[in-house]
């Protein structure tokens, strides 16, 4: 990736930060996404997060080789915990972790996040995990974006402090749809929207029958009956048959 060049992920969540934002990037491997906002006047400064000393070295390589070394700092820390003593950062972004990691991090560090006006959050599985975690602790979803690159599906969540509830219904039998599957991308319903639950309908609806045929009916009871609200949820939005 040259240093005019981001994958079609990464420029998907520089769209969301904010212009003049002090950026915390978590995990952020070579330090492609601060160096691009730089590079294209987006943001003051940055701090590039590592744990693992070979991106770190790659962050550093990267920064140094595009003149950068005065406006993005690489921090060696796990996630949030770059951030200790950094008073002046705004917006964070954590992308192409699993949402349960994610939102470890997350939670792990909330001591971090008070200074914090956005969260731009991209995994590459379980968003709901992440939806969750934002829900209950008073995290406003104001935007969403799904996008297919190189056949892989990824979800974007962008977060500011609320009170967690703003997207959501306030009825429960659709919030908890809507925390599954997103409740700004229900609305959309994009073509990559509608491509990854059409497969997912289709995998759940051969797990139902497999459930359905075991013998023992008291063992899968649990199992069968949520895959079964979530193919119910599935027929309603997109109409399957």
């Amino acid at each position: 990736m040259n240093r005019h060049q981001l994958s079609e992920r990464l420029q998907a969540v520089s769209r969301h930060v904010p212009r003049g934002a002090k950026l915390a990037d978590i995990g952020s491997d070579h330090a492609y996404l601060p160096v691009y906002l730089l590079e294209h006047g987006v943001i003051e400064r940055a701090i590039a997060g590592e744990i693992n000393d070979g991106p770190l070295l790659s962050a550093m390589e990267n920064i140094q080789a595009n003149g950068f070394t005065d406006h993005i700092q690489v921090k060696k820390g796990s996630g949030l915990a770059v951030l200790l003593n950094e008073t002046d950062i705004d917006t964070v972004t954590i992308a192409g972790m699993g949402g349960p990691l994610i939102t470890a991090i997350l939670n792990d560090g909330q001591e971090h996040l008070s200074t914090i006006k956005r969260l731009i959050l991209q995994p590459n599985v379980a968003a709901d995990r992440i939806r969750q975690w934002l829900y209950s602790e008073g995290w406003d979803l104001i935007s969403e974006e799904i996008l297919e690159e190189e056949g892989h599906i990824y979800e974007i969540l962008v977060a500011e402090p609320g009170t967690g509830t703003a997207a959501y219904s306030n009825v429960e039998s659709e919030f908890k749809k809507e925390l599954w599957l997103g409740p700004i991308l229900i609305q959309e319903k994009h073509s990559a929207f509608q491509k990854k639950w059409k497969w997912e309908y289709e995998q759940l609806k051969r797990i139902e029958e497999s459930l359905n045929e075991a013998k023992d009916k008291n063992t899968v009871s649990e199992r069968l009956a949520d895959v079964d609200q979530k193919i119910t949820w599935l027929k309603e939005v997109f109409h399957y048959e």
